[in-house]
């Protein structure tokens, strides 16, 4: 499953599981894993801008790590970088064998299924209510506030946060 993970939220947990059900492995392949991986996509307004991109690919990966080992999934699981803008790469991080799951919420998660699919992965497409999505602005909000994030995110990412927040607020990544 690839996704920002910005940050890593239940949902994202959720997925996983949901995968889990059909596959005895998961790789986790975050997406715009460095600047240069960020580009301008017409099915999303945000998702290049580094308001929406606060947390380093490492950052990212500390907190999948947490997130993961609390839900349990650390060892079923492998957390990988993923262009998404360089498909040439694709097969160095994720096998073609590995099947893809998507949940669908708008233009742009359509948009990455196709580009999923014409670079030859299996899919798994997954209808996504957007009435129930967990949006990531609102909990980046909250955490450039300061206030009100804890709930927003699994339990086990709280104390990397903190860590990660003290050491440079989101406002000023």
């Amino acid at each position: 499953m690839t996704g920002r993970f910005q940050p890593v939220h239940d949902q994202h947990l959720e997925l996983v599981g949901l995968a889990l059900r059909e596959c005895a492995h998961v790789i986790v392949a975050v997406t715009n894993p460095d600047s240069g991986a960020r580009h301008t996509e017409p099915t999303s307004a945000h998702r290049h801008t580094p308001a929406a991109n606060p947390f380093s690919y490492v950052e990212r990966a500390w907190l999948l790590d947490a997130a993961l080992r609390g839900a349990g999934l650390a060892e079923v699981t492998t957390v990988v970088p993923f262009d998404l803008t360089r498909p040439q790469v694709w097969t160095e991080y994720v096998p073609l064998r590995a099947r893809q799951y998507v949940r669908v919420y708008s233009d742009w998660e359509r948009e990455k299924a196709d580009r999923l699919a014409a670079g030859g992965y299996p899919l798994t497409v997954l209808d996504g209510d957007p009435a129930t999505k967990v949006d990531a602005t609102d909990i980046r909000a909250a955490l450039a506030s300061g206030t009100g994030w804890e709930g927003l995110v699994p339990p086990a990412t709280v104390p990397v946060l903190r860590e990660l927040l003290d050491a440079v607020p989101l406002g000023r990544r």
